[in-house]
């Protein structure tokens, strides 16, 4: 007869609160070693991108006008734009968020995508800016890909990811117990000195802000090659099926986009783009009337018939099947509501609308990231841009206290990295490791490197001395 002690674990290997906290410190340390950088210049170009977003516009600090009673019709504005490039290829035009802005003209010229501003008014050229090498412009493309494309992606997807495990394990560390009072969490010790102030100072920062960041993240993570463009986005991208006896093209919402931004939804980038030429579509109100040109001037008419107003996109058909796209959306600007987000086709050719998506025909992921791009790019009023400017210094106090905290703790003149020792229990610091890499599975990539890192550990540094006394 076997007893109940006899099953159970001995003494030596029994799971305690302070080995699960040597572990959950332990793995908030070597992805923190990971992270931090990338965190902090995640924050840094954020603010640079916000101050754009939510204060001016992402093509450059706003260009004022003098209002008049008379607007030039947009065809002769864009002609304006496309004699100022000899050449080029009208793209698009964004009508005046107010009355007292420029509009712009997008054309193509030489291989560059150019972004005129034109006097609504007298149809002047005021000012021309390379799309690709706007401040924003430049700030996203280090945001998205550290400057060095698909490579710089996958590095921040895998960062990202190693984030949470940081704010998993970070929110254990920092949760109250044994006597701590949550008011000792939610607010700094001021009169405490030197580490333990550093550590209560990023405790409460990094509490406040681990739910935000982790919302940031999964928005952020949601334009990311593998987690994003492969797994999530496929499967809660708007379906072109609801489309009926439309003829679709090969050419998805994505080809909408210019200079390597994201201009069109989240929900609708992978949808492919009806095509003109068909009987398909609905004349009258729901076209351009007759009468009018099917051209940027009539879009627009048919644009304020079907209550767009303010700023709002007509993308010009590139192509001989191409198609009118009229947008408004929080992602390009236009909106301070994602509720309102709206996109309509228009045949080039019969002046009818071919198709129509709302945030209504979301589906329920991408319903959700329209509010929660909106929200990380600073885009639903000036008080989420003013909140995103706080969030980004936050982020970066964080990553800084926690640097520090280290650079404090650390032994003069060691010549190792100092991490937090693995707890004494083996068999509890592999379990560790396991479910955390398993966990970690929900991002790929970060979960791939994970178990990298575990396998590299036991077959290699647990087995050379010298490299694992520099490693810990």
């Amino acid at each position: 007869m076997t007893s109940s002690a006899g099953t159970s674990l001995p003494a030596a290997r029994q799971p305690t609160p302070a080995n699960l906290y040597a572990t959950a410190w332990r793995w908030h340390f070597y992805s923190g070693l990971f992270v931090v950088p990338f965190l902090f210049m995640l924050a840094a170009t954020g603010l640079v991108m916000v101050y754009f977003t939510g204060f001016q516009s992402r093509l450059g600090n706003l260009v004022h006008v003098e209002p008049q009673n008379t607007v030039r019709a947009i065809t002769v504005q864009a002609q304006a734009a496309l004699d100022t490039y000899p050449g080029a290829t009208l793209k698009e035009y964004i009508a005046p968020k107010s009355r007292d802005v420029a509009s712009w003209i997008v054309v193509t010229h030489q291989g560059a995508t150019q972004a005129v501003a034109v006097d609504p008014y007298s149809a002047k050229v005021l000012k021309t800016v390379d799309k690709e090498n706007t401040v924003f412009a430049w700030a996203e493309k280090i945001h998205g890909t550290l400057l060095i494309g698909d490579a710089g992606d996958r590095i921040i997807e895998v960062a990202a990811g190693l984030a949470v495990v940081m704010i998993v394990t970070g929110l254990y560390l920092f949760w109250p117990r044994n006597g701590t009072a949550w008011s000792q969490v939610l607010v700094p010790e001021w009169r405490t000195k030197g580490r333990r102030w550093w550590k209560s100072l990023h405790s409460s920062v990094g509490f406040w802000t681990s739910i935000i960041l982790f919302g940031f993240l999964l928005t952020g993570m949601s334009w990311t090659g593998v987690w994003g463009g492969k797994l999530v986005q496929p499967w809660a991208t708007f379906p072109a099926a609801k489309w009926d006896n439309v003829p679709k093209s090969d050419a998805s919402h994505a080809s909408l986009n210019s200079a390597g931004g994201h201009d069109v939804p989240w929900g609708l980038e992978q949808t492919p783009l009806p095509v003109s030429g068909s009987d398909a579509g609905s004349p009258g109100v729901m076209g351009v009337s007759a009468g009018e040109p099917v051209n940027l001037d009539g879009v627009a008419a048919l644009a304020n018939r079907l209550g767009f107003s303010g700023q709002f996109h007509i993308n010009v058909p590139q192509d001989a099947s191409g198609v009118y796209t009229l947008s408004a959306d929080t992602m390009s600007g236009d909106l301070s509501n994602p509720f309102q987000d709206r996109t309509v086709h228009v045949d080039r050719y019969t002046g009818k609308v071919l198709a129509q998506a709302a945030f209504a025909d979301y589906s329920v992921v991408a319903k959700a990231m329209a509010i929660g791009i909106a929200l990380h790019q600073g885009d639903v009023g000036i008080w989420s841009a003013i909140a995103n400017v706080v969030f980004c210094l936050a982020i970066m106090l964080l990553c800084v206290s926690g640097i520090v905290m280290w650079w404090v703790r650390r032994p003069k003149n060691a010549a190792r990295l100092v991490a937090p020792s693995a707890p004494p229990q083996v068999a509890l610091w592999k379990g560790g490791a396991v479910v955390m890499a398993l966990t970690a599975l929900a991002f790929p990539l970060a979960g791939a490197v994970l178990v990298a890192a575990i396998v590299l550990d036991w077959l290699l540094i647990s087995r050379i001395p010298q490299l694992k006394l520099r490693l810990s």
